[in-house]
């Protein structure tokens, strides 16, 4: 099985729809999966992945299936400033908070348990785990029974936070420290793959992360959604 996990366009948030140069991408993005043979695709139900996804799925003859669990990651946390996503904490902050870096327990910190991500993270995890056993694989422990293995192509099409939470599930990663320590570019591509080298049983290898290189092609820049300033100075990128 290979799944290719897209992010969606540059954002305009506050529309939930894609700036003018997130159609570009979105445009871009649909000459590269416009080759892939998909066998099927899914999406969020948020604006801003149905549009970047519209671009692709017209070339590629295909629809795809809205998703609830594909749309962002929900929880609106308390940060130490501000009220704002659950993965945006500033490193100063983030090194001292209990658990952080444990894969099981930095859920545990107050401001989490508040926002109920736990709850949303159980949630998504869930419908993942039912819609990869009616794919074939179910989980055990720190790997996967192949029940019907399949060389079956799948796509997402939805945002950063909810794909390192997807990641996470399947390649046994701690979501936080994802979150902090890796960006996928706006239209990125993410593909992951089945391994498996005794039958019945199988993991999942990341083969590529963020893959930008379709942008490059068409002599795109990727858009600096997601990130922030490399350096402070840095006046003409983006610091909160």
């Amino acid at each position: 099985m290979r799944f290719l996990i897209v992010r969606h366009g540059d954002p305009d948030y506050q529309k939930d729809a894609l700036t003018e140069t997130g159609r570009k991408e979105a445009l871009a993005l649909s000459e590269r999966m416009k080759n892939i043979r998909a066998d099927e695709c899914y999406v969020s139900p948020l604006g801003r992945a149905r549009e970047t996804a519209s671009y692709s799925l017209e070339k590629m003859h295909m629809e795809a299936t809205q998703l609830e669990w594909l749309r962002e990651f929900a929880p609106k946390v308390q940060r130490t400033e501000k009220i704002g996503v659950a993965w945006d904490w500033l490193p100063q902050d983030r090194a001292q908070m209990p658990y952080a870096f444990d894969p099981e327990r930095w859920t545990e910190y107050p401001a989490f348990q508040d926002a109920k991500v736990r709850e949303e993270l159980d949630w998504i995890y869930s419908n993942f785990e039912s819609f990869l056993e009616n794919h074939g694989y179910q989980k055990d422990g720190k790997f996967f029974k192949a029940i019907h293995p399949n060389n079956d192509t799948i796509v997402f099409f939805c945002h950063f936070g909810l794909e390192c939470v997807l990641l996470s599930y399947l390649l046994h990663l701690p979501l936080f420290v994802l979150w902090h320590s890796a960006i996928a570019a706006p239209t990125s591509i993410t593909t992951v793959v089945t391994e498996e080298r005794r039958p019945g049983i199988a993991q999942f290898r990341m083969l590529s992360f963020g893959d930008t290189s379709h942008l490059y092609a068409a002599g795109i820049e990727p858009a600096f959604s997601g990130r922030f300033r490399e350096c402070y100075t840095n006046e003409n990128e983006r610091m909160d």
